[in-house]
């Protein structure tokens, strides 16, 4: 009778047991849900703005990391290393506002995407020949391969380059590579011809003694820009963040302009792949403005190359 009492004991402990690990693993389950619907909750409130491994985006990553942005607005940055990626987010309202170039805004406000421009930037782009291939200037473009990513400034900058050495369209291959890190490490392992970037990616491709063939600056091309979704934003909470962004943006373009950007190179290393010799490298001269729209011909060169190359479809 002892026995069986102890066997009937042994029984009920394993079953509570088995009753409470599944109570715990429901109320886990629980938990966690309610958790992931808290923070999507906060996140649809939160300002995103989209951005990637450019120095253009520098003075956002500065304002996020040394808390320029006032703590009672919630702004968060959505790091991708693709335009397309940041676009793609923009368009579907995973996030409010994105860092771009006036060609690819210019294609989105035409694909009836209502966007704003909240700034200009000092973005600014280099046409890298591979030395190793012994591309020296843009005739030698010719049967060749030329990274890049339709429809954006890079798209438009290889059609300049085309007409410019009088080559046939035909026989510049234009090669798509979204990825700006994956695009440098493309130049550096050999494996394309010419390559259209940005810094901080351009001084990590000179120090390798790559040759520039073309520089936006010396062409009076100013096609970085931050837009934002002009639906979105004009919702009274959001202005109230958009504010609050502007203020902390403008802070951070002055704080890089007074102690250059080196001041930041703990920031660089955590945002940007970049050696330490390119960091040291970077350009002393680069200055940040604050928040102010593009100008008007900047934006007439974007419409004018998108307007042609429609024409050309048709």
């Amino acid at each position: 009778m002892h026995a069986i009492m102890k066997k009937l004991l042994i029984v009920m402990v394993v079953a509570l047991l088995i009753v409470g690990c599944g109570q715990s693993y429901d109320e886990t389950k629980r938990l966690k849900q309610e958790k992931r619907t808290r923070e999507l909750r906060e996140d649809s409130a939160a300002l995103k703005v989209a951005v990637m491994p450019t120095l253009d985006c520098l003075p956002l990553f500065v304002a996020e990391e040394r808390e320029m942005f006032d703590t009672i607005v919630d702004i968060r940055l959505k790091y991708f290393t693709a335009q397309m990626d940041c676009d793609t987010a923009l368009q579907r309202g995973r996030v409010e506002m994105a860092v771009s170039d006036l060609v690819r805004a210019e294609r989105m406000k035409g694909e009836k995407l209502k966007l704003h421009y909240l700034t200009s930037t000092n973005a600014y782009w280099l046409l890298i020949g591979n030395r190793n291939q012994r591309i020296t200037n843009l005739s030698h473009l010719d049967d060749r391969m030329l990274a890049m990513t339709r429809y954006s400034v890079t798209d438009l900058l290889g059609d300049l380059a085309v007409d410019s050495a009088k080559l046939k369209t035909e026989r510049v291959f234009r090669i798509q590579v979204n990825d700006v890190n994956v695009r440098l490490d493309m130049l550096e392992n050999n494996e394309m011809d010419a390559l259209l970037m940005t810094q901080p990616q351009v001084t990590q491709a000179l120090l390798l003694k790559h040759h520039v063939l073309l520089d936006t600056r010396q062409l009076d091309m100013q096609m970085g820009v931050i837009v934002e979704d002009s639906v979105v934003m004009s919702h009274p909470n959001r202005q109230r963040q958009r504010e609050v962004l502007i203020k902390g943006y403008n802070m951070a373009c002055d704080s890089l302009n007074q102690f250059g950007i080196k001041h930041y190179s703990d920031i660089i290393r955590k945002y940007y792949k970049l050696s330490e010799q390119a960091l040291l490298q970077l350009p002393d001269t680069l200055t940040y403005e604050h928040v102010q729209a593009p100008r008007e011909q900047d934006v007439a060169k974007a419409k004018q190359w998108l307007s042609k190359g429609e024409k050309v479809k048709k």
